[in-house]
């Protein structure tokens, strides 16, 4: 990223990392708060977009609600990274690559509309690269909520229980276009629904009610971290009985500077692990003083851990949930 972050900027991106306001002109009413105009909102995150600080402005699915993921490992050799890792970048429904410091050194996350559209990426992968690919499913999430703030303790709120049975047919369709981002105009969500043939108001109303059912665990400004300064991060692995994780995952999920805590299915032999968390930190000082901490807090201290710094990031998008082959909830 290059250029300063005015106190305008901070504000923008500390105010609506979550709770976009849900509204016809969602840019007007940021704009009312902030005490700007709203073209001058819109022309910020379009800046912030082109400097690399904002992914988009949309939402971040709830894994294996409306749709299906799994995180996922290469063991590549030094001389075949590039190329794999490019691989893994235009496999459709891979949304996240990072490269990590570790023998399984390639990891992304592979979505898709159900299970069968993420066995099939994984199934491609295998074919173009000849390596195993290490599959671990999520069990449950502790933490999933991914928020930046650029000021204070990086804790993210309690997370809420997800409601399935809220998907009413054709919400797929607009959650891949949350998904992607929206349009950077007055009316953004009215360019949703002539896209999809719908009603502002009723796709709305959809949002609104996906969002409160835990399906959309975030609506808002996503932005990348890296660029934001958060460049020492570290994947951390614990090998925990599931009467450990009962106590320690929602302990250590709410430790500030852990981002992200999940349990995740362990691979028997090759991987033992089944307590994952993301730290993110600007130092790996830092970072190692958060795990610190987490641990401690977590009664995790004494247990079998791998830490995985990450060193690059290939690719990072919203997830892939529906697709031009239908769109059946």
């Amino acid at each position: 990223m290059t250029g300063p972050l005015d106190e305008i900027d901070h504000r923008l991106l500390d105010g609506w990392q979550r709770d976009l306001p849900l509204v016809p002109r969602p840019f007007a009413a940021m704009a009312g708060a902030l005490g700007i105009p709203e073209a001058e909102v819109r022309a910020r995150l379009a800046r912030l977009a082109r400097m690399g600080a904002v992914s988009r402005v949309g939402a971040t699915c709830r894994p294996n609600t409306a749709g299906a993921s799994t995180l996922a490992a290469l063991a590549a050799p030094d001389w075949k990274v590039e190329a794999v890792a490019a691989t893994l970048a235009q496999t459709p429904g891979v949304n996240h690559v990072y490269l990590r410091e570790d023998t399984w050194n390639l990891w992304f996350v592979a979505t898709g509309p159900d299970r069968g559209h993420v066995d099939h990426a994984l199934d491609a992968i295998r074919r173009a690269t000849g390596l195993r690919v290490l599959d671990l499913p999520l069990v449950r999430p502790f933490n999933i909520d991914l928020g930046f703030p650029l000021r204070g303790d990086r804790c993210a709120p309690p997370p809420r229980a997800a409601d399935p049975d809220a998907l009413r047919p054709g919400d797929r369709a607009i959650m891949q276009a949350l998904s992607s981002g929206l349009a950077l105009v007055s009316r953004p969500f009215a360019a949703i629904a002539r896209d999809l043939g719908r009603g502002e108001a009723e796709v709305l109303e959809r949002i609104r009610a996906l969002a409160a059912a835990g399906i959309l665990s975030r609506v808002g400004v996503i932005v990348r971290h890296r660029a934001l300064g958060w460049r020492s991060n570290a994947m951390v692995l614990w090998q925990a009985a599931p009467e450990e994780i009962d106590r320690a995952g929602p302990r250590l999920a709410a430790v500030p500077g852990v981002t992200l805590c999940y349990e995740r299915r362990p691979v028997p032999v090759i991987w033992p692990y089944t307590l994952y968390c993301m730290i993110h930190a600007r130092s790996r000082a830092e970072a190692f003083e958060t795990l610190a901490r987490a641990a401690a807090e977590s009664g995790l201290e004494h247990g079998a851990r791998r830490v995985l710094f990450s060193t690059h990031c290939y690719k990072q998008t919203g997830a892939l949930v529906a697709t031009g082959r239908g769109d059946a909830a």
